[in-house]
């Protein structure tokens, strides 16, 4: 076995990971996975192949792929120089004009809500503002009416015309309690196949996963005071799960176009692609 093969397979044996659920999240056959651990690359369809099953067998193990490629360079064979992938790149570019063009939907829908409900306000502030004038005009004029023009009583601290003056005057409101601030989910950074999210305006992680198409290996850790694993296995087509915690959380999955995934109640996109995905996500420091 050669010292790639037995850092590999250290790594999987430490994640508990199998063979064949090592074939299920990669899709790469169980024969090429054991020849890898064993250094035999010679069944391998291509050097590129050796390359680029390598790499997956890492992502998936939790190890850094190019830093793997990068030690073992003078062992591993050399890609092919015609290998091209055109499919991804292509993906890629729809998935950002579908995004742009869903943005620009929203802002516009956005605006144009926002125009009716400045139009709206200053109608009902018009329409508040012209009641409250006929009623104390009218107020005005009954207390005219009851007053004799020939000879004014005289007024008094605490008689009848200071009360009727203090009843005329419109009641001051109680001053309005601002809303509580809303939850938030923001993406902050992405770094080395790791999404970075912070949550803020709340104090607990509602997760909520559901898998779609292929089964995906899911691994989860609550990050308190020390790391603990939460939750790891593979789950199937159909498959939901929900995980509430009090601490930061760190996910990592096999297979991110298999994932459909929900933090606090808000849509979270894993991944377009076959890949190895990881997640962290912080509570906001206010």
């Amino acid at each position: 076995m050669s010292d790639l093969g037995q850092l590999l397979r250290k790594a999987r044996m430490e994640n508990k990971i199998s063979l064949d659920d090592l074939q299920e999240t990669t899709k790469i056959r169980k024969r090429y996975l054991e020849a890898i651990e064993e250094g035999d690359y010679k069944i391998m369809p291509g050097n590129f192949y050796v390359r680029a099953f390598i790499k997956s067998y890492a992502e998936a193990v939790g190890l850094d792929p190019n830093e793997v490629l990068r030690l073992y360079q003078n062992v591993i064979p050399s890609p092919e120089p015609e290998h091209i992938e055109p499919i991804r790149t292509k993906r890629t570019t729809r998935n950002t004009e579908r995004i742009g063009k869903w943005a620009s939907n929203v802002m516009m829908i956005s605006f144009v809500v926002l125009i009716l409900g400045i139009i709206y306000y200053y109608i009902n502030q018009s329409y508040v503002g012209g009641a409250a004038n006929d009623a104390q005009q009218e107020q005005s004029k009954k207390l005219t009416d009851k007053t004799e023009p020939s000879a004014p009583a005289p007024q008094t601290e605490g008689g009848s015309g200071t009360t009727a003056l203090a009843e005329s005057k419109p009641p001051e409101k109680p001053p309005e309690t601002p809303p509580p601030p809303a939850m938030e989910v923001k993406l902050v950074k992405s770094d080395r196949g790791t999404d970075y999210y912070t949550v803020s305006n709340t104090k607990k992680l509602k997760i909520e996963m559901n898998i779609s198409g292929d089964a995906c290996w899911i691994q989860l850790d609550s990050l308190g005071a020390t790391k603990q694993m939460v939750e790891q296995g593979t789950f199937q087509n159909g498959n939901t799960k929900t995980w509430e915690l009090d601490n930061a959380a760190y996910m990592i999955f096999g297979k991110a176009n298999a994932v459909e995934l929900k933090i606090n109640g808000t849509p979270v996109i894993v991944g377009d692609a076959a890949n190895v995905k990881k997640l962290q996500i912080e509570f906001a420091q206010l």
